[in-house]
């Protein structure tokens, strides 16, 4: 049966479809902003005032996208109405920096996370290119901070969390603030065309993906200490942690080899391209569920997997990785990787209101929306598409395929 998933108006309108599902239900005319506590099977609001600053960000970058897309024009309006609230609100005006989570306008935690201005420089960078002025302004500002405050130059990488006054609260180092930091330096690149954003992106990504992965057989593993050296027992009873799980999580594998493939555009380095393909390998490999469809949520270090619940985001990111990896290569493997991971995801994660379910069953029924801040507003499958219909439509063709 021939399926649409390479046609980019399917992509388009899928990524229309999770906005839809947010909006207009997200949008707090009173206090700005958008609210990301919304049940996923019934697509009603269960907690309209914790405000997470990752949320935030990612609803401005979301909305940016739509608008990229050409979707209705409430997009553009939503972008500038997330970013402004993004700037009022998040943004402490006397000791610079973003609060990690509000209540309603309050701040609730003030913590500086390199995690969170990731995102923070994310959402200007996407903002800017939908053309919100006051995000194209403060771009390099946002970047500004990264380096002064969480840049480590002696070991190429950010370190974690600070305080409000910007003094460290923990020796923690971790890859995944670090990830999102080059997701946003290349998408900040993109919009400005500085190389100092692709050239920061470009001594992340060797650090983990080449450097700190050779001792761990090519994996990238989650948690280090002060001193950058892996931390193999942090968090180890809990591997199904948002945030921080223990063992080697084969999404962010699927996304480092999707980000790699994106830097490959950008650099005439061999290495980008060869080690996106062996961190797919490894995401499609030891975590695929072979028998039951979907990618594993983590591993442990002899690859067995912890969890037996099904999440969404894994298989949205691996998606955007074998679209970028086939652009890269013309290798076949990886439109029918793409193909499966679709289909799996259309029978599975993507929800009939639109969005995808966070997480499901190993049997594949969706589990009950968690209580508590949310921060996935539909940010990955958004993305999935976005990247998609980028990296399909750069292969002549591509279009006709399915």
């Amino acid at each position: 049966m021939t399926r649409p998933y390479t046609d980019p108006d399917w992509l388009r309108d899928h990524a229309i479809d999770v906005l839809e599902f947010y909006y207009p239900a997200c949008v707090d005319e009173e206090r700005g902003g958008h609210v990301a506590q919304i049940d996923e099977a019934t697509g009603e609001v269960y907690d309209p005032d914790p405000r997470h600053l990752v949320a935030t960000c990612r609803f401005v970058a979301n909305f940016s996208l739509g608008a990229a897309l050409d979707g209705p024009d409430w997009c553009g309006w939503e972008a500038a109405r997330g970013f402004a609230f993004l700037r009022n609100r998040h943004r402490d005006r006397d000791r610079g920096g973003y609060a990690w989570l509000l209540d309603g306008t309050d701040v609730a935690d003030a913590t500086r996370s390199a995690y969170g201005h990731a995102f923070v420089l994310l959402a200007h960078a996407r903002a800017g290119e939908a053309g919100v002025r006051e995000a194209k302004a403060g771009l390099s500002g946002v970047f500004d901070l990264l380096d002064a405050y969480f840049w480590e130059d002696d070991h190429g990488l950010h370190r974690s969390r600070l305080d409000a006054d910007w003094e460290p609260i923990e020796t923690y180092r971790g890859q995944n603030a670090n990830m999102h930091a080059c997701e946003a330096l290349l998408a900040a690149h993109a919009f400005t065309g500085k190389d100092r954003y692709l050239d920061r992106a470009a001594t992340v990504a060797r650090r983990l993906a080449v450097d700190l992965a050779g001792p761990t057989d090519g994996r990238i593993w989650e948690h280090y200490t002060s001193g950058w050296d892996h931390d193999f027992s942090y968090n180890r009873e809990a591997p199904a942690d948002q945030f921080r799980p223990w063992g080697y999580q084969p999404g962010h594998h699927a996304e480092w080899a999707k980000l790699l493939a994106v830097l490959d555009r950008r650099t005439d380095a061999d290495w980008p391209l060869e080690r996106a393909a062996d961190l797919f390998e490894y995401a499609v490999g030891p975590g695929w569920d072979e028998r039951r469809g979907g990618l594993y949520y983590t591993l442990d270090r002899e690859d067995d997997p912890l969890i037996e619940e099904k999440y969404g985001w894994p298989v949205a990111e691996a998606v955007g990785a074998a679209a970028a990896l086939y652009e890269r290569t013309g290798e076949g493997r990886y439109l029918e990787w793409y193909d499966r991971l679709w289909s799996y995801a259309t029978e599975t994660p993507v929800a009939p209101g639109g969005n995808w379910y966070a997480k499901c069953t190993p049997g594949g029924e969706p589990l009950p929306t968690a209580e508590g801040p949310a921060v996935e507003p539909g940010y990955h499958p958004v993305g999935a598409c976005w990247e998609a219909r980028r990296s399909l439509s750069a292969v002549e063709g591509s279009g006709d395929r399915g």
